[in-house]
């Protein structure tokens, strides 16, 4: 019997699936974003597995440690639980090279932008990675993503300039975690083919003034 594999929705923690916080160390400083349970329990429904991907460097800096972020998680998962979601795994690279904990102050392979989190996520759980998501509030996330091979989508919350390499440019932006979300229930229904065009504000330039012997024509339109 042929296994299928099992896609994936690829979760940032901070600033996509909770208000952005710095560094965040106690379970009430994560708090969802309101109204995405929903579009969360969805995708579930339709087969998605739900995996956080974070860095947490707040650990190598000696901001927290890995009792307080596991703390952390447990009330994530309850808040989740609420609405009948429930995340399978979550991954966190503790590294950072500039920390104060000799053995987490390294380069390593894990830290996003680099691929390592998703690649083992995909390992351990048996899952596409061609045909899974990655959600995100930055271009870190995208990069990584992107190197994974999966989709990606950046949710836009003011704080990226525009891509400047196709490694770092999302398939989507979103201006909000629950928008990206329905753009992939939408685009995973049978049948649907929509068409976002959804453009951060920093994004966009102004329009040119086209020649009489110019061939372009229309709106500047949201790269993809």
């Amino acid at each position: 019997m042929v296994m299928v594999q099992r896609r994936a929705i690829f979760l940032d923690r901070d600033g996509t699936l909770v208000y952005p916080y710095h560094y965040p160390s106690r379970p009430e400083h994560l708090r969802l974003y309101a109204n995405i349970g929903p579009e969360l329990y969805a995708l579930q429904a339709m087969g998605f597995a739900l995996v956080i991907i974070t860095n947490q460097s707040g650990i190598a800096r000696g901001y927290f440690t890995v009792d307080d972020l596991d703390r952390m998680h447990a009330y994530l998962a309850a808040e989740l639980a609420q609405w009948h979601v429930r995340i399978d795994a979550i991954y966190y690279c503790p590294h950072h090279p500039y920390g104060i904990i000799p053995e987490l102050a390294i380069h390593c392979e894990c830290r996003k932008p680099q691929p390592g989190m998703l690649l083992q996520a995909a390992d351990e759980h048996d899952l596409d990675l061609a045909h899974s998501w990655f959600v995100g509030d930055i271009l870190d996330d995208v990069e990584a993503g992107n190197r994974a091979g999966c989709n990606t989508i950046l949710v836009d919350i003011g704080s990226e300039k525009p891509p400047t390499s196709v490694l770092r440019t999302p398939t989507f932006v979103a201006p909000d975690t629950r928008e990206a979300l329905r753009i992939i229930r939408s685009i995973s229904e049978p049948g649907e083919n929509p068409d976002f065009v959804y453009r951060p504000q920093s994004w966009r330039t102004p329009p040119r003034r086209l020649s009489s012997q110019s061939q372009m024509g229309g709106a500047d339109r949201c790269s993809r």
